[in-house]
């Protein structure tokens, strides 16, 4: 197969970017499209020039470290697959492929194909702990859970934090990936004594990001590369609101987002 890929190229957050052609020549079918961005950083290694820059670890779907744009689709055209995942045997021969990085305020460009997708770790971090005392390993059948609450516990767990939700919606909303990180602990017995105050702080710090919001348009969901369902949203309105009446008289603190990459300032 031969390709030509536009890539966005960018050497710094405060650099003007601009798109690139390259023609890759002798694509196999069966490799993944991080492994075509590797052949082509290897020809541009060989004649000298800087390669693109991308994330990238497990390369098996799982840590959510990849991700960008496909011909203006998160993780490309094929549903439910990562762009670790995705082959190129989804495009055909002599096809362009424009590539770009995530677009949202709340993940600022740091080079080329890559964001600083830290705004995700600092809503996590306001969830707090879970505060049930296990102490060793219990037995799997010790505190009860029916098979309809597990399924959505694990269907919202499922979420790897890539960001193509945010990157999809047009008000580059993170509610798909709040209400997943909030609703896998609610609907857990073991996550009940947090929920309110969890889903209150959550939330409060979702939206001292650069985050849109959520107007339910769908499109997050519709390119989620783990298809986590609309439902976690609605879980997280539900959880914030009653927490905000519960928890009206608490304080909410929220970290203060980081915009400077290179120094680790707000």
């Amino acid at each position: 197969m031969k390709l030509t890929l536009k890539i966005w190229r960018q050497k710094g957050p405060k650099d003007r970017g601009a798109f690139v052609d390259y023609a890759v020549d002798n694509v196999n079918p069966e490799m993944s499209m991080l492994e075509c961005l590797d052949v082509l950083n290897e020809t541009l290694i060989e004649r000298g020039e800087e390669p693109v820059a991308f994330e990238h670890d497990c390369r098996e779907g799982i840590c959510g470290s990849c991700g960008f744009m496909i011909n203006g689709v998160a993780h490309g055209p094929q549903r439910a697959t990562t762009v670790c995942q995705l082959t190129m045997r989804h495009f055909k021969d002599g096809q362009e492929l424009v590539i770009e990085p995530w677009r949202a305020a709340a993940f600022p460009q740091i080079k080329d194909l890559v964001v600083d997708r830290r705004a995700f770790d600092r809503i996590i971090a306001t969830g707090g702990y879970i505060s049930v005392s296990t102490g060793n390993a219990p037995d799997g059948n010790v505190i009860p859970v029916g098979k309809e609450i597990a399924d959505r516990a694990m269907d919202a767990a499922a979420c790897i934090g890539c960001g193509a939700c945010v990157a999809a919606c047009p008000n580059a909303s993170a509610a798909l990936f709040t209400g997943a990180k909030i609703s896998h602990l609610s609907v857990l017995p073991q996550g009940v004594p947090e929920r309110d105050h969890r889903a209150v702080n959550m939330v409060a710090q979702m939206n001292a990001e650069s985050f849109g919001g959520c107007t339910s348009i769908g499109e997050c969901t519709a390119v989620c590369p783990k298809e986590i369902p609309l439902e976690v949203i609605a879980i997280m309105n539900r959880d914030y609101i009653r927490g905000s009446w519960k928890k009206r008289d608490d304080v909410v603190k929220t970290i203060a987002p980081v915009t400077d990459w290179s120094s680790g300032r707000g």
